[in-house]
């Protein structure tokens, strides 16, 4: 029998314990994670329930549909979950599962990569509790990046929503300004992100750091630009998550100098999208499927 395990497929780390590892690695396919498994997902030009749960042992079995596995689970179907669009850890499946299970929530988590348009990915303007600096998206209307959006039931919402407050903040995209196409041609009529409340860390020439990166590389950059973190969390990429994983104060003080040394860019293009609290249903106002599949 095939093992899919997150430990035998690589998938196992969870940056909020590693944080130099961080963003963790990502699924590449879709998938359904079942707290310590991450099973396949069979692509099909359908809607997301109706996909199959690959068998990896029966290659003549397309395997049950996405929609009766969860509810052999016990779980919330597609049509009841929310999609969520990932831009840092929250597409690591070890992450995910760390952040629900040590709750006591059932992981059972469908993870599909998805094509998204007009988003980029950079650094937040803060100091994470893990000591990290941690991705979050940014309006960039050439941008198209597959990014992972995990399908997640409201209790698992909720538990998100707890980790990442008040540092990040949840707004709704809509799909016609944010153009979100799945790996079967479907698209999304909009999903939820996370956006830093802390804004986003500028490069040396005043655009954007690129995010999802090397996070020691980046600790480094950081930490050679300026004199003051060197001296508050040098002098290397290890010390600076010891110590800030360590100390509120320090982290709150890093955070700190990142605005003094001019590096932060306010976030203002998703607040017309906010909303902390209003439900959205999967595939909401679509036209039919056939209408909606592209080549």
């Amino acid at each position: 029998m095939t093992d899919r395990s997150l430990a035998a497929l690589g998938l196992d780390g969870v940056p909020a314990k590693e944080p130099l590892t961080y963003p963790g690695r990502p699924t590449t396919e879709p998938s359904l994670l079942t707290g310590a498994e991450l099973l396949t997902l069979g692509v099909r030009p359908r809607r997301l329930g109706e996909w199959p749960v690959v068998d990896q042992d029966q290659d003549q079995d397309p395997g049950q549909s996405l929609d009766d596995v969860l509810g052999e689970l016990g779980q919330a179907p597609t049509g009841r979950r929310h999609p969520v669009i990932s831009v840092g850890s929250n597409a690591s499946p070890g992450q995910v599962s760390h952040k629900l299970t040590r709750l006591g929530i059932p992981a059972a988590v469908p993870m599909v990569p998805v094509r998204v348009r007009g988003i980029g990915v950079g650094c937040s303007g803060h100091i994470s509790p893990a000591g990290y600096v941690a991705g979050t998206p940014y309006v960039d209307e050439g941008a198209e990046t597959v990014l992972v959006v995990t399908w997640l039931d409201s209790t698992q919402l909720k538990a998100v929503d707890d980790t990442e407050f008040p540092d990040y903040r949840r707004a709704i995209l809509p799909g016609d300004a944010f153009r979100m196409t799945m790996p079967s041609g479907e698209r999304l009529s909009g999903a939820y992100i996370y956006f830093s409340a802390h804004g986003v860390l500028a490069g040396p020439d005043g655009t954007p750091r690129p995010g999802g990166g090397d996070q020691a590389e980046l600790l480094g950059d950081l930490l050679a630009a300026s004199a003051r973190l060197r001296e508050l969390l040098g002098p290397d990429p290890r010390t600076w998550v010891a110590r800030a994983g360590a100390d509120r104060s320090l982290r709150e003080e890093g955070t700190a100098v990142f605005g003094r040394e001019g590096w932060v860019l306010p976030q203002t293009d998703f607040l017309p999208y906010l909303d902390d609290s209003a439900e959205l249903r999967l595939y909401d106002d679509l036209p039919p499927l056939g209408d909606s599949l592209r080549s």
